[in-house]
């Protein structure tokens, strides 16, 4: 069995599953840890405890394996909003953003703004909701402090070029919500200055999992507003408040939940034993051949068609009136997808059984017979 068989194996949802970019259902590997972990703290024996202090460190071990940030550029975090807001709040200056970005984003700025005013939401323009390096390079000014981007648009499924806008923003700081690539695209994560991710979705580690990255640019003009008792140099800082530290570590507000800093190394060691690249690749011929039966059936695609613009998203949009048909076919064939907007989300992992895609064809089967009738 090779490195990739054995990763697909550890696959457990039922068929029909195809809403990664929801949630990622848990992986076999990740069952297990959370098993382990969690009968280790329900018996305490002595000396155990122990143990679940070094969650943290193979978490931002694993983290910094997987984006190519040092260790100490890591700061582990619940989610990935936490990590966004802590970015937001700490700066200071105008940020370049889309407002139709995944709420995170735009409502950490927007408060960051609201509460300290130090920083300036400039909304950027975009194409179909799609942000480029060009637009960004027409839209920056000489004021601008810092770009902010989600790695993979969840609406749109489109995947930004981070080594684009790297070059045309110079030295601003590059914020980067990661949530919707991480675990299943190859990025080159090292241009951004922040990057935040939570592990609920493609790395399949469940929710209160995620990361904060800062690149040393960012360190030096980040202020951490929100830096609690475990955010400083001194190990238990009793009798004394002292400052922050110069690091990433001073993002931090208390100690992190073991397990789930368990469960997202567990999952994030799962990538790095198979290659982030060979997961990518299966992912890319699984939404070929989603994009191939939607063509059959003339379900319009809107999503790219192109493996540099997309990761394992795929976006159909009927006409208006025949919406609700799809999705009540999709229902009615056990296929777990989202609708919103006016579009049906379909997220396809490295995994796809052909009893899933009997069912996608069977939903878009009972789809086409109705539009005809």
């Amino acid at each position: 069995m090779t490195v990739l068989e054995r990763y697909l194996k550890g696959f457990l949802e039922e068929p029909g599953y195809l809403d990664y970019a929801r949630v990622g259902p848990l992986s076999a590997g990740v069952v297990a840890e959370t098993l382990g972990q969690t009968d280790a703290l329900s018996r305490a024996r002595f000396g155990s405890l122990d143990h679940f202090g070094t969650q943290d460190a193979r978490l931002r071990a694993a983290v910094a394996l997987a984006t190519g940030f040092r260790v100490d550029q890591v700061v582990c975090e619940p989610n990935t909003t936490t990590g966004i807001m802590h970015a937001m709040f700490g700066l200071t200056g105008p940020v370049l953003l889309s407002r139709g970005d995944f709420p995170t984003v735009p409502f950490a700025a927007v408060r960051a703004a609201e509460a300290l005013r130090v920083v300036t939401p400039i909304w950027l323009e975009t194409d179909h909701g799609r942000v480029t390096p060009g637009q960004i390079r027409a839209q920056l000014t000489p004021a601008t402090a810092a770009v902010a981007v989600c790695l993979v648009d969840s609406r749109t499924g489109y995947r930004v070029d981070l080594e684009g806008i790297r070059q045309v923003i110079g030295d601003r700081l590059l914020i980067v919500d990661a949530i919707q690539g991480l675990g299943s695209v190859d990025v080159p994560y090292e241009v951004a200055d922040v990057v935040a991710s939570g592990g609920q979705k493609w790395a399949r580690a469940g929710w209160g999992t995620g990361f904060l990255a800062l690149s040393d640019r960012a360190v030096e003009r980040l202020v951490p507003v929100f830096s609690g008792f475990t955010g400083t140099d001194t190990v238990e800082p009793w009798d004394e408040v002292p400052p922050p530290s110069r690091s990433a570590n001073a993002f931090r507000v208390s100690n992190g939940d073991a397990i789930a800093q368990a469960r997202f190394a567990a999952a994030l060691e799962e990538v790095a034993d198979v290659g982030i690249r060979s997961i990518e690749d299966a992912i890319n011929l699984n939404v070929a051949q989603l994009i191939d039966l939607a063509d059959e059936f003339a379900v319009p695609v809107v999503s790219s068609r192109d493996d540099r613009e997309r990761a394992g998203i795929l976006v159909l949009e009927p006409p208006a009136a025949q919406l609700t048909l799809l999705s009540i076919a999709l229902h009615n064939h056990g296929v777990t997808a989202t609708t919103r907007g006016g579009t049906v989300r379909i997220s396809t992992h490295a995994a796809l059984s052909p009893h899933t895609v009997d069912m996608l064809r069977g939903a878009f089967t009972s789809y086409a017979t109705a539009v005809i009738y």
